[in-house]
């Protein structure tokens, strides 16, 4: 897929529409005030294109060791646009004049208590990136390939707070790929899939 394909479809109304918004079906997410959150979804523009992920940190006070993309809570004043940049500099060191920002995917609201919107960019190699060990163990990408493959993705089932979940899981060697970030890319693959 090329950046021109990936920039029309982000711009594509239809294609985002037809996603919808993912929310949680909880009774207690919805009685919680979520706290708003932006994540970079980063592109890379190798010749074959990759998703930038990172590892969070293992000794992070929430979703510790878990895959994410690069983002965080959004503070007073900031758009979700600019909340997404600073914080994959602060996270990964990214530099802030790389992205080149295409859109939103639909708002996502997790179990955990955020209302995190995801935001869309071209990242042209190389990244020189220098991680924050206070908060990510590894950056690392995901073949957009993989991404694009309808197959790829899978649907599994556990018990949380006594009840019982579904969500994604990505097919990766190493990482777990699941929850908040696993469903973001599932709506990333739509929108480039077109359907």
């Amino acid at each position: 897929m090329t950046p021109g394909e990936i920039t029309a479809r982000l711009a594509d109304p239809a294609a985002l529409a037809r996603i919808g918004q993912i929310r949680p079906n909880d009774a207690e997410t919805a009685a919680e005030r979520l706290t708003p959150a932006a994540v970079l979804v980063p592109i890379v523009l190798h010749a074959a294109p990759t998703i930038l992920l990172t590892l969070r940190a293992a000794k992070m006070s929430s979703h510790a060791g878990q895959v994410s993309f690069p983002g965080g809570r959004i503070e007073a004043g900031e758009t979700p646009e600019a909340a997404a940049v600073r914080e994959a500099a602060e996270e990964v060191g990214l530099d802030p004049r790389l992205p080149e920002l295409l859109g939103r995917l639909p708002d996502h609201h997790t179990g955990t208590g955020f209302h995190i919107t995801p935001v869309v960019a071209l990242v042209p190699p190389p990244l020189n990136l220098v991680p924050d060990p206070r908060e990510v163990e590894e950056p690392f990408e995901l073949p957009l390939s993989v991404v694009l493959d309808p197959g790829a993705p899978e649907r599994r089932r556990a018990e949380w707070k006594g009840h019982m979940r579904e969500f994604w899981v990505w097919p990766h060697e190493r990482h777990y790929i699941w929850g908040a970030t696993a469903a973001i890319l599932v709506n990333l693959a739509k929108v480039l899939r077109g359907a």
